[in-house]
């Protein structure tokens, strides 16, 4: 007869908490995963966004709530804006005008008790995810940032980072779900990209949407061959560390007060 598993929620995150721990005392930072259900290369899942999302924001409340501030993490959005990917089998589009209702709700449900910032961690580059923020910035007093949680560790740790189930996506799901990533690393893709015939874009004072058909072979961008599960346990580390640095600031900081000469030490 199986064990049943002790209860253990994971400090801070919504979803897997009874109301007492949520309704006791003031949570001033939430944070709301921005995920994709896409496919990465041959070798990660296709929910693999909203895995490392939702993962760095639970670690990011367990080492807030460590040093005393309550941050929040909510349900990750697992659907990102895919709309030049949906000749893939089983590619989920969000229209941005989608994530902008949905944002509306969750600002407006958020607003009534206590929260005074919401980061929208994004782990998806199809998220374009300022405009929504320029939108409802003026009609809250909820402070709205973004941050994108694979530019919030060192680069540096990777020889070819890549930027689509390449090295970095690839060592942090080995570390965050070894489980999910394909074992036989000769079935990975090399992740080559096909350069933009448009000069303007190729030097990047131009931008299009790429078609992950018309790119690569594989869906990847980025040779993932070199990725380990150390490299990428001390790049979420150094992210989770940096992000919490960041909700911890937001906290405290007067909003009216965010943009003026820093004092001594800050």
């Amino acid at each position: 007869m199986s064990e049943v598993p002790a209860y253990a929620p994971r400090p801070g995150v919504v979803q897997e908490q009874a109301w007492p721990a949520m309704r006791e005392g003031s949570w001033p930072v939430a944070i709301m995963p921005f995920g994709a259900t896409e496919p990465h290369n041959t070798h990660l899942p296709y929910g693999t966004d909203t895995i490392l999302g939702s993962h760095v924001a639970a670690q990011v409340s367990a080492a807030c709530l460590s040093q005393g501030i309550r941050v929040a993490t909510l349900p990750a959005l697992p659907y990102g804006v895919n709309t030049t990917q949906l000749d893939l089998p089983f590619t989920i589009n969000c229209m941005p005008s989608t994530q902008l209702a949905l944002l509306r709700d969750v600002v407006q449900s958020l607003a009534p008790h206590g929260v005074r910032a919401l980061v929208l961690l994004n782990a998806h580059g199809g998220n374009e995810l300022r405009a929504l923020v320029r939108e409802l910035q003026p009609a809250t007093s909820i402070v709205l940032s973004i941050v994108n949680w694979w530019q919030a560790g060192d680069h540096a740790h990777f020889a070819e980072a890549g930027d689509h189930a390449g090295e970095l996506e690839t060592a942090a799901m080995l570390h965050v779900a070894p489980h999910l990533v394909q074992p036989d690393r000769s079935s990975w893709g090399a992740g080559h990209a096909r350069p933009s015939v448009f000069e303007g874009v190729r030097a990047g004072w131009a931008w299009m949407p790429r078609r992950w058909t018309q790119v690569t072979d594989d869906t990847g961008v980025g040779n993932p061959a070199q990725a380990t599960a150390e490299r990428g346990a001390a790049f979420v580390a150094q992210a989770v560390d940096r992000i919490a640095a960041y909700c911890i600031q937001l906290a405290s900081v007067d909003p009216a007060a965010m943009w003026r000469d820093r004092p001594a030490g800050i």
